[in-house]
């Protein structure tokens, strides 16, 4: 008897189970979430659940945008089953970069690689660059961006920017709680419109929000996503798709999809609401975007025959209002996972969100240049445009660079808000003193050179009476600093700004006078061993000479030159003369007048400098010291 009863509790369990499995499946499909969570987690606590209820787990939070939950059910479901869809994978990898495990991400992405070969959302992933996550959270290199969240953000989603006259207009959920949407517990969304106002001191200040101005766009139900023509009087937008007694309609799965519609403004109102023929009952169409033009409609649609979950589109309208055939963007833009939220900016710039290109997490926002030329791989905005969360819904002023995203990440006020930011480049000041070497005098009147890292010369200044110069210049770029004057050596330097907006950063530049007393003082004129030849770096040396003659033309030099200790005394004498008449010789082929050398003279190893004279063993660089030549001035006025 016991036997039977526990047979039949056990039945009922599982029966039970079964029963709220489908219930559960049901919430999902109709994206009632966070039902379905509950009713999943009731069967996990029976100790009933699969891998489909693990992976709906995982699915229902990661569409709610809770990643850290949703990385613990896929875990737990691949965990459990070695045979877990491809997608699940991927899922589970997003999830993981949202909460920046990006090394259990990369182990996993290794899997997915070797599994899913000719994924469109491996393309540009490389598992040996270690950097890139790094690359994409760190700080733009050569721009500061300024991001806010904006003050009439509600506790309740609010995305979905875009900007004309002054007047910006943006999705919200602000509405009746009355009534709400099952996937977020939230009322349905209606476009909302506010005013823009430009204060004097560069900053933006906005009026309190209103329901759009007309009573037939925002309905009951969802309304998102606005597009408006250049001349103000046409607005696409995005609702359920619904009938002419303003209730929804479904699909044979009990679905309902979303539909692009455009509205008229007459007045002050927009009215006249009309859907466009591309709409269908049986799949989504949403997300509408202009070109600058506004000969062009850029949208997402989830139909048949596309590449991904959801795909950007683009259909031609022509001059009488009629629209073209839609065309998929193809695969420069469109992945295996999701691509939304398109926008074109005034400068072609084509703009959209997507989680199958290589991201943070979950929606990341890239660039394409897909509208302007041959179109290159689209590139991710990277921190803090994007981050582990949902960031979609770019609009920019491409002439001010300033613009809105939207994003649902935790330091917002609702679920999803608003975000307003400036884009500037940043700039840094280089600047300095140059003095003279030793006494440290100020040097007015040096010249002073800005070169880029390709050795373009960008600017050049003469430093002031109190020695001063300065630059303004980019931030982490790699700059040379060279200054010159007459009768000096050159002083050059290196400096490498960094990543820190309107940081100063200071060079000093120090030159060597080239007139001492009666010498020109250059670096010494170095000889190979044994030989009288003028090297490259002795000729460069001399060319200080040269500059020095040519400055002054009346000035008369002697050349002395000498060896080291190696080899017979007679033979070092020889050798040396060689070396100061070679000296000459250079010196004499740079245009400067033989008289003007009153004689060029070797001294052997007469005068050495240190202690290696002969018998005295020393190295090849104490050796090269005594290896020198000098240059007196026996008649001049700089003598």
């Amino acid at each position: 008897m016991k036997i039977k009863i526990l047979t039949l509790v056990l039945i009922l369990s599982s029966s039970l189970s079964f029963t709220q499995t489908k219930l559960a499946d049901k919430f999902f499909d109709n994206y009632g979430y966070l039902k379905a969570i509950e009713l999943y987690e009731k069967v996990v606590e029976k100790g009933k659940a699969d891998t489909h209820v693990l992976t709906r787990l995982g699915d229902a939070y990661y569409n709610n945008s809770n990643s850290e939950k949703a990385a613990y059910w896929y875990e737990k479901a691949l965990s459990e089953n070695k045979d877990v869809e491809a997608e699940y994978i991927y899922k589970y990898i997003q999830s993981l970069r949202s909460i920046g495990d990006y090394k259990k991400a990369d182990i996993w992405f290794k899997k997915l690689s070797e599994a899913q070969q000719g994924d469109s959302r491996l393309k540009g992933y490389n598992p040996d660059d270690v950097s890139i996550f790094d690359k994409l959270t760190s700080k733009n290199e050569d721009r500061v961006v300024t991001l806010e969240n904006l003050s009439f953000n509600s506790e309740k989603s609010d995305f979905g920017s875009f900007l004309h006259d002054n007047t910006l207009y943006f999705a919200s959920a602000r509405g009746d709680e009355k009534k709400v949407y099952n996937w977020n517990k939230e009322p349905f969304l209606d476009i909302f419109q506010l005013e823009v106002k430009q204060e004097e001191n560069g900053m933006e200040s906005y009026s309190s929000p209103i329901k759009l101005a007309g009573e037939d766009v925002n309905s009951i139900y969802h309304e998102a996503s606005v597009a408006i023509t250049n001349d103000g009087k046409t607005m696409y937008f995005t609702r359920d798709n619904v009938n002419d007694r303003n209730r929804l309609k479904y699909d044979k799965e009990g679905t309902t999809h979303l539909k692009i519609y455009t509205a008229t403004l007459k007045g002050k109102e927009w009215t006249n609401v009309t859907e466009l023929p591309f709409n269908d009952d049986v799949f989504s169409t949403g997300h509408p975007t202009l070109s600058p033009d506004n000969k062009t409609l850029f949208f997402v649609s989830d139909r048949d025959g596309g590449i991904g979950q959801t795909d950007i589109y683009s259909v031609k309208i022509n001059d009488d209002g009629s629209y073209g055939e839609p065309k998929n963007l193809g695969d420069k833009i469109n992945t295996e996972g999701r691509e939304m939220f398109p926008f074109v900016a005034k400068d072609s710039t084509f703009y959209f969100s997507s989680d199958g290109h290589l991201n943070l997490g979950l929606l990341d926002i890239f660039k394409s240049n897909i509208l302007k030329e041959e179109p290159t791989t689209p590139e991710n905005l990277g921190a803090p445009f994007n981050s582990g969360y949902d960031d979609f819904a770019y609009f920019i002023n491409s002439e001010t660079q300033k613009g809105y995203i939207s994003s649902n990440r935790p330091e917002g006020k609702g679920g999803d808000d608003i975000y307003s930011f400036n884009i500037e480049e940043c700039n840094q000041q280089i600047t300095g003193i140059a003095k003279e070497h030793r006494t440290e005098i100020i040097l007015a009147d040096v010249t002073v050179q800005l070169i880029d890292e390709t050795g373009k010369i960008i600017e050049e200044v003469l430093t002031a009476e109190d020695g001063a110069y300065t630059f303004d210049v980019k931030c982490s770029k790699t700059y040379t600093i060279l200054g010159t004057k007459p009768d000096y050596k050159e002083d050059k330097k290196t400096i490498t700004t960094a990543n820190e907006d309107k940081k100063v950063n200071t060079v000093d530049l120090v030159l060597q006078p080239l007139i001492l007393d009666s010498q020109i003082i250059i670096n010494p004129i170095f000889f190979d061993y044994d030989k009288s030849d003028i090297r490259t770096d002795a000729q460069y040396e001399l060319e200080n000479i040269v500059d020095v003659l040519r400055k002054h033309p009346e000035m008369i030099i002697k050349i002395e030159s000498h060896t080291d200790s190696r080899g017979r005394d007679k033979y070092n004498l020889k050798l040396s003369d060689r070396r100061a008449k070679s000296t000459a010789k250079y010196i004499i082929s740079r245009g400067i007048d033989a008289n003007r050398i009153e004689s060029a003279r070797g001294y052997g190893e007469t005068r050495l400098l240190n202690k290696c004279a002969n018998g005295v063993k020393c190295s090849e660089e104490e050796h090269q010291v005594n290896r020198r030549s000098y240059f007196y001035i026996i008649d001049s006025e700089k003598k």
